[in-house]
């Protein structure tokens, strides 16, 4: 048992003990990172977190907000630190990877007709610089970061990095608060069923937050 906060609970949130209650796992999720990660301890669930960024950054969408939060909950201790970790985790996978995206499409030779439609796109938004990469963490809109950056003449690369970063910052570093208020004040398996709640809503609210921004915005361009 480990106390955190003054909480007494399981070293690990995820055990093989027949008599811990498996109901807020996640279909399993939360043990197959123990098992795959949770061996090689901190540095093990830390790599995980980078990874689903990475990927989330430069191929497709991996849902980040509730792997993010699943890794803190696998941590043998859910501390401010481990926390603390794992979103320089997030932030460091984010700027490989929509680099790694930008380089990429910097090499190939993007058709103009590509190109005017991404553009086309991109003014049709409200905030049509790079502070859209900002918005994006609460509203996205914008796929494939990295890819944009390279295709929109007036973005550059480090200015866009600078919004991805804050943008990161803020958003997980308020899911940590939250998370490690829930872990402080509730016992360990009702902390993971407030926190993946909180993440669920979390999610849902960004869905509707993008699909209502593309409304407004939809309306404004077209009274303009």
């Amino acid at each position: 048992m480990t106390a955190v906060h003054g909480t007494p609970r399981l070293k690990y949130p995820y055990t093989c003990d027949p008599l811990y209650d498996t109901g807020n796992d996640m279909f399993g999720i939360g043990e197959w990172i123990q098992d795959v990660f949770g061996p090689y301890g901190v540095l093990g669930i830390v790599l995980f977190v980078f990874l689903l960024f990475f990927i989330d950054a430069l191929l497709f969408p991996t849902l980040p907000e509730l792997f993010f939060i699943l890794g803190f909950m696998a941590m043998p201790e859910q501390t401010l630190m481990n926390g603390a970790m794992l979103l320089g985790a997030a932030v460091v996978a984010e700027i490989i990877g929509i680099t790694l995206l930008y380089l990429v499409v910097e090499r190939i030779r993007v058709p103009n007709r590509i190109k005017k439609i991404a553009d086309k796109y991109v003014k049709f938004l409200i905030v049509s610089d790079e502070r859209m990469l900002l918005v994006n963490r609460a509203a996205p809109v914008i796929p494939f970061a990295g890819a944009f950056v390279s295709i929109i003449d007036d973005w550059r690369i480090s200015k866009a990095l600078c919004y991805v970063v804050l943008g990161c910052l803020i958003k997980y570093g308020l899911i940590l608060l939250m998370s490690s208020f829930f872990f402080s004040y509730f016992s360990s398996n009702d902390a993971q069923t407030y926190t993946i709640i909180f993440i669920i809503a979390v999610i849902a609210v960004s869905m509707i937050a993008a699909f209502v921004k593309k409304k407004k915005d939809g309306i404004a361009n077209e009274n303009s």
